[in-house]
């Protein structure tokens, strides 16, 4: 019955959004567009963070990977810019599931801290490929995508390019979903649990975990492929660290282990990022006080609350305080 009452809400926020936005302005149709594709970003850190037990800082190779392949077929070779469209997305979901199989050999060797920096120095060595590699990625100057595809959609209407990427996005949110209720997801949680365990059963967790690896990669892909047509310029900032930091905050800020924490968190940082830039010159110490607020009071994130004021009227209920008065406990001998 709970299960259920989450999907509804969820269904209602989806049909709130997709009601409210384009009606908002354009800012507000920009704004929530950019949210919606770092969102399937942070669902696929979610998928190795909240389910798997796996803190990764090298999302962003893969965001980085499909947005450059798109930059790169729609300059060069003038693909991806009309019904070919949806095969530079298939290419781009491949592209950064193949990266995420070549890089998962090397970063599921270890666990822990030591997996974290794995990642950490992985992303890096992409980020460096792009910042070098001047005649393939344009260097420190980029790649300007220029036109954006017209397939019977003219996604130069920043509004009609919202319905596309929230189409992308509720998609992701339900196949993700559906991946987590399924026994491969059930699965990852036992290992994020307690790994020795499911290994005794008879579980491959090594092969469990390398699966979820390559899955993130490949959403990770998604974003970045998405990501270059609604920026319309990709360059090393799109693979920077800062990219993978903000993907993991997002979660962290969300609520791990959710799918919907991740893209909730994605609105929030977009939209604070957005209205405290324009307060404030240091508006980034704002927004890291409210990340570190959220880890010391909702380690379990915004989507936390409602079990946390669950627990709390239990201990509420148990502690006497609906109108009866306790009588004191003797002191100890």
């Amino acid at each position: 019955m709970r299960d259920t009452i989450k999907i509804l809400s969820v269904v209602l926020l989806l049909v709130a959004l997709l009601l409210v936005v384009p009606r908002s302005g354009s800012f507000v149709v920009l704004l929530a567009t950019r949210a919606m594709c770092f969102a399937i970003l942070a669902m696929s850190v979610d998928l190795l963070l909240g389910f798997t037990g796996l803190p990764s800082l090298g999302q962003a190779a893969y965001f980085g990977v499909g947005a450059y392949l798109t930059a790169i077929l729609a300059t060069r070779y003038h693909i991806g810019l009309g019904w070919d469209f949806w095969l530079v997305v298939a290419a781009g979901m491949l592209v950064g599931a193949a990266l995420a199989a070549l890089f998962g050999l090397f970063a599921l060797r270890a666990t822990g801290v030591y997996f974290l920096m794995i990642t950490l120095a992985l992303g890096q060595c992409v980020w460096g490929l792009a910042y070098r590699w001047n005649s393939l990625t344009g260097g420190d100057n980029g790649i300007n995508v220029g036109s954006r595809p017209n397939f019977g959609l003219d996604l130069t209407d920043e509004t009609t390019l919202f319905f596309l990427v929230f189409g992308f996005f509720a998609t992701s949110l339900a196949a993700l979903y559906v991946l987590a209720r399924s026994p491969f997801g059930r699965s990852l949680e036992g290992i994020r649990e307690r790994e020795l365990r499911m290994q005794i059963l008879g579980y491959n967790t090594w092969l469990h975990k390398y699966l979820a690896f390559v899955i993130a990669g490949a959403f990770g892909g998604l974003s970045g492929v998405l990501w270059a047509h609604i920026n319309g310029h990709v360059s090393p900032e799109t693979v920077v660290l800062t990219t993978s930091v903000d993907a993991l905050l997002m979660v962290v800020l969300g609520g791990a282990g959710t799918l919907v924490g991740g893209a909730i968190g994605a609105g929030i940082v977009f939209a604070l990022r957005e209205y405290l830039s324009t307060l404030v010159p240091w508006w980034q110490y704002v927004l890291g006080g409210v990340y570190v607020l959220t880890i010391l009071y909702l380690p379990t994130g915004l989507m936390g609350i409602p079990a946390q004021i669950r627990q709390f009227r239990v201990a509420d209920g148990k502690g006497g305080r609906s109108g009866k008065v306790k009588p004191l406990a003797s002191a100890p001998s």
